[in-house]
């Protein structure tokens, strides 16, 4: 078997924090492969919405945008943002939003929006789209990136979606949604303390040091005395990934 890549553990670690019955909103790249694994797996009846307005998706080719119509195949409803946000997230029915971001603080407060160059020259980005309301609404936010220290700063270059803003409860910034609760790299899986709301290691992948996850966050980490090891694909998930849900790599080479 080849070699085990850090994007299939990581496909596989966001795959294993969704639960059968859940509706999750996903976002384009490893989010979209994690819900199709879930679902081929043990989450058969998860509901996935892309923020275009396409629920339950089934697609046999991986498809590279929301807008391509090999992403739409099998779709149970072709709606509109309109109707993803303001009927399953806004009235609170979405139980993961599933994103990714260009940096994530230690309160897992989100920047899609703008990266500032060592040069002070600042580059923009796609910025929210539905990332705000989702990062405020859902019950629940898992986080997907690679592990680096500009992308892991101690706070974000703009607050484009909330986490725990400050360290603040959630409840005392009026956001309904239940917060960040995973941060997934390619070199660990990150959770947050529930009382200081900040990042705190949950888990090294396969062959990461420690030290090396350390070097490349940006941020004071809490670190437990015994740090468990993420648990490796098994051979049905890796045949999935591999065979059927991306077998060109588009996103997990």
């Amino acid at each position: 078997m080849p070699e085990i890549l850090a994007s299939e553990i990581m496909a596989t670690a966001g795959a294993r924090e969704l639960y059968d019955g859940e509706v999750v909103v996903v976002g384009l790249g490893l989010p979209q492969v994690a819900s199709v694994l879930a679902k081929r797996t043990h989450a058969p009846r998860l509901s996935a919405l892309l923020e275009i307005g396409v629920m339950n998706m089934s697609p046999i080719d991986t498809a590279v945008g929301l807008a391509d119509p090999r992403i739409w195949y099998r779709a149970t409803c072709w709606s509109g943002f309109l109707d993803v946000m303001g009927m399953n997230v806004h009235r609170g029915v979405v139980d993961v939003g599933f994103l990714g971001a260009l940096e994530i603080d230690r309160f897992g407060n989100i920047n899609t929006t703008l990266l500032k160059e060592d040069s002070g020259k600042v580059r923009y980005f796609n910025g929210s789209a539905g990332g705000n309301d989702i990062a405020s609404l859902a019950k629940r936010v898992i986080m997907i990136m690679r592990h680096e220290k500009r992308k892991l700063p101690d706070a974000v270059a703009h607050l484009t979606s909330p986490g725990f803003v400050g360290g603040r409860s959630r409840q005392e910034l009026g956001l309904r949604g239940g917060g960040p609760h995973r941060v997934i790299t390619d070199m660990a899986v990150l959770g947050f303390d529930p009382e200081t709301h900040s990042a705190m290691l949950l888990s090294l992948h396969p062959v990461v040091r420690l030290e090396d996850v350390v070097e490349n966050t940006g941020f004071p980490l809490h670190i437990p005395k015994q740090v468990p090891i993420t648990p490796l694909p098994t051979a049905e998930e890796l045949r999935l990934l591999r065979e059927e849900i991306d077998p060109e790599g588009v996103y997990l080479r």
